[in-house]
Order: C-alpha cells, then sequence, then structure tokens
C-alpha cells in the first residue's frame, strides 16, 4: 500500500449515477408485521409512504464490500498471516491505508480504539435505490403480480429425513424492474481518486456476477448494472454555486456502460 499524506480536507465529490435492472426476481427482506393471513412468508422492503419496493443502500454497500474483500484479502493473506496474528481481522478489514477501508469505511469504535480521529475514514455513499418512474408504473397497474408491485414464488423445502414436503412463499420484485442508483465518493486531500473510482466499478462488476438480496443460489437476485453518468463537483464549483460537470478523469468499464433495451 502506498503511504499518502492524506488529510481531512475535503477537496471533492464524484457523483456516479446509473440504474439496477432485476434480472430475475429480488428479494431483500423487509418486515412481515401487519401481513395478513395468506401473505408472503419473506416479505421484501418497501417505502411505508408509497408502498413501493426499493433496494436499501446498506444492502448494495454491503455486498459490494463483502466482495471486495474475499477479492483482495488473498492478495496479502499469504504474506502476512504467519507475522501478523488474527490477519484478516486485524490488519485488512480496520488499516486505514487499505484501500477498501478508504472507500468503506470502518467502525466508530476502531476509530477510537486506535486513535485515528484526524485520519478521514469512509470515503463512499451509497444512496437507496428508488424504482423509476416508468418501472413503479407498470408494476403497479400490472394485472398478473400476486402484491402490489410484487410477484410470491412458492418454494418446497423438502426434509431429508421424512422427505415431507414444507411449501414456503417468497415475496419479490419481479424480473424486468430497474432502479435508479447513486454513489457519491469523498475525495480528500491527497485521495488517489481514480483507485478509489475503479474499486467502487470492481465492486459493481462483482455484485453483477454474484447475486444481491436474498435466495441467490435458487435463482433470486441477479442484477444488470449500468453506470449512466460521471459527474464531480469541486470547492470553485460550491464557491460559485455551480452545478455538477462531467467526470472524464476515469473511463466507465465496458461492462457497465449503457447497452441498448439495458434499462427499457
Amino acid at each position: 500500500m502506498e503511504n499518502q499524506m492524506i488529510t481531512g480536507k475535503l477537496v471533492k465529490k464524484i457523483q456516479v449515477q446509473g440504474f439496477i435492472k432485476a434480472l430475475t426476481g429480488l428479494h431483500i427482506g423487509g418486515s412481515n408485521l401487519g401481513m395478513s393471513i395468506g401473505g408472503a412468508d419473506a416479505t421484501v422492503v418497501r417505502n411505508p409512504l408509497t408502498n413501493e419496493p426499493y433496494i436499501p443502500g446498506s444492502s448494495l454497500k454491503g455486498k459490494m464490500r463483502a466482495l471486495l474483500e474475499r477479492v483482495h484479502v488473498g492478495e496479502q493473506y499469504a504474506e502476512n498471516f504467519s507475522k501478523v496474528p488474527n490477519f484478516v481481522e486485524n490488519f485488512v478489514f480496520h488499516d486505514i491505508r487499505h484501500p477498501i477501508v478508504q472507500l468503506f469505511g470502518t467502525t466508530p469504535e476502531e476509530v477510537r480504539k486506535r486513535d485515528l480521529a484526524d485520519q478521514p475514514v469512509g470515503r463512499l455513499i451509497v444512496r437507496d435505490c428508488l424504482l423509476t418512474r416508468k418501472s413503479a408504473q407498470r408494476l403497479f397497474g400490472s394485472k398478473t403480480t400476486d402484491m402490489p408491485y410484487t410477484e410470491v414464488k412458492t418454494e418446497v423445502a423438502i426434509d431429508r429425513v421424512t422427505s415431507a414436503a414444507v411449501p414456503r412463499q417468497l415475496e419479490r420484485v419481479p424480473a424486468g424492474a430497474v432502479f435508479r442508483m447513486e454513489h457519491i465518493i469523498n475525495v480528500y486531500e491527497g485521495d488517489d481518486e481514480s483507485r478509489l473510482l475503479n474499486l467502487l466499478f470492481e465492486g459493481l462488476l462483482l455484485l453483477q456476477n454474484d447475486y444481491l438480496g436474498g435466495k441467490g443460489s435458487r435463482g433470486s437476485g441477479q442484477v444488470r448494472i449500468v453506470v449512466g453518468r460521471l459527474r464531480y463537483k469541486d470547492r470553485s464549483i460550491y464557491e460559485e454555486r455551480g452545478d455538477w460537470q462531467p467526470y472524464e478523469a476515469v473511463t466507465i468499464p465496458q461492462e457497465l456502460q449503457v447497452r441498448s433495451r439495458t434499462v427499457s
């Protein structure tokens, strides 16, 4: 890792906008409170005001970080494990020099324990992903959904001893639903902003080849991610009360670029 003089001075914000399209039914669990008899056993999270399902930013951020840690820990594990006890816990996940920690952050307890109060920790803001208006209207007006905006998928668990079948019902946002995606990266003085942005792209690519939400090993949660626009604001833009400007220092990976019919 590079030793950079990183200060707490915020110099730029980079905005990453795009879409997440469900290629298979998407289940991100919500509360089952208030479900009537005959409803799904496992419900999705919904906006309590509009009743529309959405993708929580915490689910998206947590999944990306987990996938990135699985990839990047292996690069240093063999070399350092014999030197540092509990290497994964003590070194990788909390060392603020590690790009994953710089981007995603660490806990307040670790900040206090390691006396890092003067260092910026965590640069990535992940917004909740709401349905696009077109997608919401299409789902709301559908006559074939089982519940407002969603489908109910019936699965059967087989008892390995008795062979008894136990049915269960899973609520999912149907394949084809499209959500708006937005991330903000706070760039501090001394940061390698290209590395941070490319790490975010890597996390999105890993997620696209894995799954989002629950029941992914049984078909749910396959998504297609599109990054449609990169923009930034620095101090001069804020002082002039200007709008976001195109960010061209990093190229969006081809796998995340808009293709025909991606978000239709």
